[in-house]
């Protein structure tokens, strides 16, 4: 395991290089944590350890305001995250080893894997969505942020959850993004391992998503919550069976 900083318009951000073998060539899959998260989270660790033993190189990041990345929860994003996952791909590519790069993750992060997704297609060869939260712009845009109302038409400086604020600039950038149209550019392939039991993300979300990609396949897992607690050993091997395939 290699351990560094990537940086990102001047934000240092988190991130750490496990490959399976550091003498062979061979793909690598970028993986990023959810809203609030970090890359340490069990879901994530049980994701780059089943990647690992695919023979896939994972490279984890840490987005804007989390982990050990620079700048504060509160401030962060869409559009930060965004400008993030962009310079972290374009870091990855400059890996000698890489054949193939893949991009996964979770919550939040599956958002921004369906977004930059459609953004490098001609270098992301598929991705992999996690729970992903692809309603929270379609949220911002009726009033409501991670189960907290407000008035759409006039944006409250922050909102103030029980664990966690955000600005009103959040609201307001993801207001503006509309994740159909990503998908609709993306065109590789594209699995999507959703917990049936997920009371953050409804799995209705990850059933009207794969059918709207080109060539996507849904795996739903029985019983799981949104963070896959109790079954990492199914997430797994729905996330290593995918480059098995």
């Amino acid at each position: 395991m290699k351990e560094f900083f990537i940086s990102s318009d001047g934000i240092r951000l988190h991130a750490k290089l496990d490959r399976p073998d550091d003498n062979v060539n061979g793909p690598l899959c970028i993986l990023v944590h959810g809203f609030t998260g970090h890359m340490e989270e069990d879901h994530i660790i049980t994701v780059q350890k089943a990647m690992n033993d695919a023979g896939i190189s994972v490279l984890r990041a840490e987005m804007y305001g989390h982990g050990k990345s620079d700048g504060e929860f509160k401030n962060h994003t869409l559009y930060k995250w965004v400008t993030n996952a962009l310079a972290v791909v374009n870091y990855a590519k400059e890996y000698d080893f890489v054949t193939d790069l893949y991009m996964c993750g979770h919550s939040q992060g599956g958002l921004l894997t369906m977004l930059v997704g459609a953004m490098c297609s001609d270098d992301i060869k598929g991705i992999i969505p996690l729970s992903p939260a692809w309603m929270i712009p379609e949220n911002a845009r009726d009033g409501i942020i991670l189960g907290n109302k407000f008035d759409q038409e006039h944006i409250p400086s922050k909102i103030i959850s029980e664990n966690w604020e955000i600005s009103g600039d959040y609201i307001r950038t993801a207001q503006t993004i509309h994740v159909e149209d990503s998908i609709a550019r993306f065109k590789g392939k594209v699995r999507i391992v959703h917990g049936d039991e997920d009371p953050i993300v409804p799995f209705s979300y990850a059933k009207k998503a794969v059918g709207l990609y080109n060539d996507a396949e849904l795996i739903p897992i029985h019983g799981a919550d949104h963070c896959f607690i109790g079954h990492f050993d199914e997430l797994a091997d729905a996330v290593s069976s995918f480059f098995k395939n």
